[in-house]
Formats: C-alpha cells, sequence, structure tokens
C-alpha cells in the first residue's frame, strides 16, 4: 500500500514538471500581415507591415527585436527575423522577402516607327537601342526579324521580361524629281542674236539621274520683240512630276554710251540720295516755278509722299540705291541686285511704275568697288544693260557732296561746265540745302543763255564714265 502511494506521488511530479516544461517552452503565436511571404520590386525599400506576438492570451509584441539584411538594388530572396524572449526562454520566427524584376525592357528605335523607303530600294538599318531597369544595357541581346514590310525587334531581360516593338517599312515615293537650269532662269537676249539652250539636269531621290526623261516645250523667236517661255518637264518612275520655267526677253539693243550723241546743248539737273523734307519739297517747289523737269534718283529713305510728288509732277523717278552703303551693295553681283530691286519695288509701290533708269552708287567709274568686289562694275556695266536697265553717270558735278558747301559755289561749278556742244547731265544732291539755294539761279543762268531743260528718259543718250574696276 505504501509503495503504490510514492508511485502516484511521483507519477504527480512528474505530470508536473511535465506541464510546466510544456508551459515554458510551447511557441509563442506569431502573426504576420500581409503574410509570411512578401514581394517587392526591385529598387523598392522594405518597410515592416506589421505582426503581432501572443501566448496564452498575453500579448508579447513589443519586447520582440527584428533582424533584416535586405539589398533592394539586389534580386534575391532575404530572411527577417523576428526574436521575441519569454521566462528566459527565445523563440523565433522567419518572414521572406523576395526582390523581384518584373518590370520589361525599353527598346528605343532611331529615326521613325514608320519608314518610307523607294520601292526599288532596301531599307538600311536606322539603329536602335534596348536598355533595363536591372540590367542596364541590353541592346546585343535584341533579336531582329523581318516580316510582310514590318521589323519584329524583341528583347528579354535576366528574369525572362519580354519587350517587342516594330517598325513597319513601305516601299513609297512621294518626293518630287529636281530640275536645275544650267545659267539663268531668266535672260535677256538682242533682238537678231542667236538663243542657244544652256542646258539642263534631272535627278531624283530613287531614280538619281533622270535628265533622258525631261521633255522640253518653247522656243524663242530672236526675231521678233517679246517674252518667251521654255517649260521643262520630268516624271520618276513613281508619277511624281516636277515643271520648271525658264524665261528670255528678246529686247532691242540699247544704244551705246555717249557723251555728245543727242541733242546739243540740254541740261538734265539729277538730284541724288533724297527724298528729304525740308530740301526735296523745295526743290520741287522751284522746279514747278520755272516749269522745269528733272530727274530724281532715289533711295529707300525719306517719305513717299514726296516720291509720289515727284512722279505726279511730271519728273523722272529713277533708282539709285535702297541703302548706299557700300559694303553691303557692292559685296557680289546678287547683293548689287538684291539692293537695287528693293528701291525699284519702293518706286513701283508708289507709283505704279517699273522704272529702268539706274545710277550706280558712286557712278560707274567708282574705285571703292575694288575694296569689295573686284571686277563687278565690269560686270554690272553690262548685265544691267543686258537686263534692259539704262545707267547715266554725270558729266558736270556741282560737287555740293564734297567741297561745295555754299549756294554760290554749287552755282559756280555748274556754268562753268556748262556746254552747248553735248548734252549736260548735272550731278547733284537734293538733300544739301546748298543745292536747294543755288538751284534757281543755275536753272535761270540757263535759260538766258539759249540752253533747254529735259528730264532723263529711257530713250535718252547713256552718259557713262570710264570704268575703273
Amino acid at each position: 500500500m505504501k509503495k503504490k502511494y510514492v508511485i502516484g506521488i511521483i507519477a504527480i511530479v512528474v505530470m508536473l514538471i511535465v506541464g510546466i516544461l510544456s508551459f515554458l517552452f510551447w511557441p509563442p503565436e506569431f502573426k504576420f500581415s500581409k503574410g509570411d511571404t512578401i514581394k517587392l520590386k526591385y529598387g523598392e525599400k522594405y518597410k515592416e507591415p506589421g505582426y503581432k506576438i501572443t501566448k496564452f492570451g498575453k500579448d508579447y509584441t513589443k519586447k520582440a527585436k527584428i533582424k533584416k539584411n535586405i539589398n533592394p538594388k539586389k534580386l534575391g530572396t532575404y530572411k527577417v527575423t523576428y526574436e521575441v524572449k519569454i521566462n528566459g526562454i527565445t523563440f523565433k520566427k522567419i518572414r521572406t522577402v523576395k526582390i523581384i524584376d518584373d518590370e520589361k525592357p525599353v527598346i528605343t528605335l532611331t529615326g521613325n516607327k514608320n519608314t518610307s523607303i523607294c520601292p526599288n530600294g532596301e531599307y538600311q538599318e536606322e539603329g536602335y537601342k534596348a536598355t533595363d531597369n536591372y540590367d542596364g544595357d541590353i541592346t546585343e541581346k535584341v533579336k531582329i526579324t523581318k516580316k510582310d514590310g514590318k521589323i519584329i525587334y524583341s528583347v528579354k531581360d535576366s528574369s525572362g521580361n519580354q519587350t517587342k516593338i516594330t517598325r513597319t517599312i513601305t516601299k513609297e515615293d512621294k518626293t518630287l524629281p529636281e530640275i536645275t537650269l544650267n545659267g539663268k532662269k531668266t535672260n535677256t537676249i538682242y533682238l537678231g542674236n542667236t538663243w542657244k539652250e544652256p542646258g539642263y539636269k534631272a535627278t531624283d531621290n530613287c531614280d538619281n539621274d533622270i535628265t533622258n526623261n525631261v521633255v522640253v516645250e518653247g522656243s524663242v523667236n530672236t526675231n521678233k520683240i517679246g517674252k518667251y517661255k521654255i517649260t521643262y518637264t520630268v516624271k520618276d518612275s513613281s508619277g511624281n512630276q516636277t515643271i520648271t520655267e525658264r524665261t528670255v526677253n528678246v529686247i532691242k539693243k540699247p544704244s551705246p554710251p555717249s557723251t555728245s550723241n543727242g541733242k546739243k546743248g540740254v541740261i538734265y539737273l539729277t538730284f541724288d540720295d533724297g527724298p528729304n523734307e525740308g530740301t526735296t519739297n523745295v526743290i520741287l517747289d522751284i522746279l514747278k516755278e520755272e516749269n522745269v523737269k528733272a530727274t530724281f534718283f532715289v533711295t529707300n529713305k525719306g517719305p513717299d509722299n514726296l516720291i509720289k510728288r515727284e512722279y505726279d509732277e511730271g519728273h523722272t523717278v529713277a533708282l539709285h540705291t535702297a541703302s548706299h552703303d557700300y559694303a553691303s551693295v557692292y559685296k557680289s553681283v546678287n547683293d548689287y541686285y538684291n539692293d537695287l530691286f528693293q528701291v525699284q519695288n519702293r518706286v513701283k509701290r508708289i507709283t505704279g511704275v517699273e522704272s529702268k533708269i539706274i545710277r550706280f552708287p558712286g557712278g560707274s567709274s567708282n574705285t571703292i568697288s575694288k575694296k569689295y568686289s573686284k571686277g563687278i562694275m565690269t560686270t554690272l556695266t553690262k548685265d544691267v544693260v543686258n537686263k534692259g536697265y539704262r545707267y547715266y553717270d554725270w558729266n558736270i558735278d556741282s560737287d555740293d557732296a564734297g567741297g561745295a558747301r555754299t549756294a554760290s559755289k554749287v552755282y559756280n561749278n555748274v556754268i562753268k561746265g556748262l556746254s552747248k556742244n553735248r548734252n549736260n547731265v548735272i550731278l547733284m544732291h537734293d538733300i544739301k540745302t546748298q543745292t536747294k539755294d543755288a538751284l534757281r539761279n543755275i536753272i535761270r543762268y540757263g535759260k538766258n543763255n539759249g540752253y533747254t531743260f529735259e528730264k532723263i528718259t529711257t530713250n535718252t543718250p547713256m552718259v557713262a564714265h570710264k570704268v575703273n574696276n
């Protein structure tokens, strides 16, 4: 009986010990917000989503310690360890964190996604580049497939993400061919001379040289004054058509420059550099009162109304220069004409008439043009005549733009140069006060001494200097 009692006691003790040990070593309950496994995108920082630790209803969350070593810049699987000590015993739980790359790489095409090429051509790869957020430059991994007028570019990154992009190739030609004319598009030849076609060339972006395809229509009758047009037409193999024209003006050859032909004892009063309010208007008053016509070589300066008055009162409105800037006017033949056309357009806008009477800045004998373009005056004096212009220098210089600073000096310079054995073309400037003040006396001297006054017209014999450049 006593033995059974001892055994019972021992059993009870053992059960108590087992119960105590079970209580001590029984693990707590770990509850993780968002689960035991979390996936993060490459580069995304880990933020603790939350957890709770309890044991037999008691909360031990605040006693927990977290250990982690996660690199968001490196793909892989990482562990976050949660530790809690209860009654001297440490309990642990693991949460798994996976850094993944699910972003597709990017393919960038050089040129256009929709590209047109010549019908007879082959597409030449313009280039491409592939980049990945994790792998960097993966251009060398790009695979190219060509099918049915399309080029398909595809690439996979190290995580298996794939991108495809398509370039569409269309075989078509919408570009017009080009016709280049040899020589000038606008030409002037004299009556009776021979017209010879200067030539042309036609090129196409797809067909290259197609000069042989050019159709030329039109002719020039050099025995009849008039404007003639020659039309050049060309088509490429795709049907694109280009038409261009050349104009040929057949004119009567003008009289050569002269200092003695025509009427004698005639005075041509010519005024440069105007108009100018305060002088030109007074000069016009004097001319009207004396019933004398003159010639005004105008610029782009001064008011329009004075040019209109010059024209309305029967004077010749001729062309001098738009800018009177030697450096720009005589830089080249083209620059000269650009300047001339500006003042010509002004006169036409104001008067409705396209003037063809000109005076070169500094005259045809000027040497300052050598500084900007050697030989330009030799070229211009011939070319302007070929284009139908008439240029006029002078054989009497009033010197009002030089040393003649008073009305009496201007007057004396003019009357000393007059001759009844020639046309007298007098150079003056209607922007000068001394010229305005000397004009009436010059006119009256001429009338009293048997001279007549006329304005320059296209029928007036040209008075020209010797060309020095």
